[in-house]
Order: structure tokens, then sequence, then C-alpha cells
């Protein structure tokens, strides 16, 4: 599905409802649903000790693909991962490879990371996760492609529940990014796809940085 917004954002009502920043407690008692659900869970307190979190978890010479995610960029992961040098990067390989010549080869790499690292849209009280995706290229590898997956979620990304965290996207999420596509590519984007994770089959897959602080959409 594509639903298409003029590049206004979101409305007064939905950035009252999904923009605000949930509770110590909440956060806790998201972070526990998240445990129950197979997925491993951090709390920290800000954008910083996140950073400091996924170096933690990312072993040094680890080959790693970082989604494209605001909450990434504006806490210094993004860099850390493409720049530092202490792993082996995959978006920067694949922007030096040919798409015509190589196509195969990028979608190989870019579908079975050793290790993503990314944000979401949602996360519930019960411990699901929601992203949306344009292309759908990064769900893949989330859902099972990936070795290990490590999501750092602002902690004004909690939602009652599925429908609420469905909500957000499209009412909230989407106006955003569809202006932050508009002004970078001139291009709209699109809830193309959607992603719910509501339980991990493979323990300790997935782990979740919740961050006690307003980060990314």
């Amino acid at each position: 599905m594509t639903r298409e917004a003029g590049n206004g954002g979101p409305t007064e009502d939905a950035v009252a409802e999904f923009a605000g920043l949930a509770s110590d407690e909440e956060i806790g008692d998201v972070a526990s649903a998240l445990e129950r659900n197979g997925i491993t869970s951090l709390v920290v307190d800000s954008g910083e000790q996140a950073r400091d979190a996924v170096r933690s978890i990312l072993p040094i010479g680890a080959e790693v693909f970082n989604n494209t995610s605001r909450t990434l960029e504006a806490i210094g992961v993004a860099e850390d991962i493409e720049r530092s040098g202490l792993y082996q990067s995959l978006r920067p390989r694949l922007y030096q490879m040919d798409r015509e010549m190589q196509a195969r080869e990028m979608r190989q790499l870019a579908a079975a990371p050793d290790f993503v690292v990314g944000s979401a849209h949602a996360v519930t009280e019960e411990g699901s996760v929601l992203i949306a995706s344009a292309s759908g290229s990064q769900l893949g590898p989330l859902v099972s492609g990936a070795g290990h997956v490590i999501l750092v979620i602002g902690g004004q990304k909690i939602v009652a529940d599925v429908g609420t965290g469905l909500r957000r996207i499209y009412e909230y999420c989407f106006p955003l990014e569809d202006r932050r596509a508009r002004d970078a590519y001139g291009l709209p984007s699109g809830v193309n796809n959607i992603l719910v994770v509501n339980r991990v089959v493979t323990p300790s897959r997935i782990s979740a940085v919740l961050v006690k602080q307003s980060l990314g959409f």
C-alpha cells in the first residue's frame, strides 16, 4: 500500500498523541515485555549511552549493515559504523558497486549481513516492534537474513498496541519521512511495507536499546 502526503508534516493531533516521551516506568515495562518475547533489551538514559551500548554489542571487525535511520544519524552510530574503521561496513561498499553489473552480489550482501543496526517506528506495551519501509529492502534481513539485529528505539515510540502503532506510522512517522524524502530526493515516500515482530524464535538474535529520550521519528 502506498499513501502519499503533502510535505506539511503530521497534524497537531498526531504530534500530541505520538511525539510525547514515555515515562521511565513505561519504558521499563516495555523492556520487560520485549524480553518475554525473546528480544534482549537494554534501557539507557541518553543517545550517547545508546551509542556506547551499540559499540559494546558490535564485535570489532564485524560485518555490519546500518539501515537508513534518523536515530542512528542523530546519535553518531551511523558514523561509527561507516567511518570509524572498526567494522566491515557494507553500506559504503555497496555504494561503490555497479548496480547493473553487480546487482546479484549487492542483493546477497545486503540480504544476509552478520549484523544489522537500525531503529523502529513503534513498540507496543506487549513487546511487539513495528517497522515500516518504502522499498522493503531492509526488512528481510531484520526478519531472518541477518545473523544479529540491533534496534535503537527512542522513548517516544511506545504505543498501547499494534493498531495504535500502525496509526503512529501512517499519521505521524510517514508525513515526517515523506517531507524528508521530498526535500532530499525530490520524490515522495510511501508506507509500502510494514514488519511486525511479535516474538523472536532465536534467543538473543535481536537486541533492543530503549532510550529515555526522543530520537528519530
